[in-house]
């Protein structure tokens, strides 16, 4: 087996863990009951908001509603965030393969999109949880723009590789 051969069986074997972890991570979220994912929102936003004087010194009624509004985006952040990092490593990982560039965003795209719905489906067997679309427009968006930027990295390090074989060849 050529060393080149072993650079990318290493590669697509970090990519998977990392994927596998990323999933792993998701399906831990969604498996709590919808007391402790609030509480674990809660905590997030009391964290993100614990030095904002401007809302530490509303009235507790005021507050309460501003940092409602808060944690509802750091949920949806979080959703974003993680199918962000799905769609990089999978279209990672799908770049590693001999496909057209299209398949690989397909596949890439369809991947994440299918493990947002699976996760939405899943939250119906979890106490106090539920499905909801919009999570799954998010998490598809998360998706889409972790794809792009795994094609923008890759081909910035495409072209420093072509670069710097051009460089080796005309010395």
């Amino acid at each position: 087996m050529s060393l080149e051969k072993i650079k990318k069986n290493i590669l697509r074997a970090i990519l998977i863990i990392l994927l596998i972890a990323n999933l792993w991570v998701i399906f831990g979220f969604s498996n709590q009951n919808g007391e402790e994912s609030g509480s674990l929102s809660k905590k997030v936003t009391q964290i993100i908001t614990q030095n904002i004087k401007s809302i530490q010194n509303l009235e507790q009624n005021q507050k309460e509603k501003v940092l409602n509004k808060i944690e509802h985006i750091v949920r949806k952040l979080a959703h974003f965030t993680l199918y962000t990092s799905i769609g990089f490593l999978t279209m990672s990982l799908m770049s590693t393969y001999k496909l057209t560039n299209k398949k690989r965003v397909v596949l890439s795209l369809c991947i994440g999109l299918l493990y947002g719905i699976s996760d939405e489906i899943h939250q119906i067997f979890v106490p106090n949880r539920g499905p909801a679309i919009s999570d799954v427009l998010i998490d598809t968006s998360g998706v889409i723009f972790g794809v792009l930027i795994a094609i923008i990295i890759i081909r910035i390090v495409m072209s420093n590789i072509c670069r710097h074989n051009s460089t080796k060849i005309n010395n």
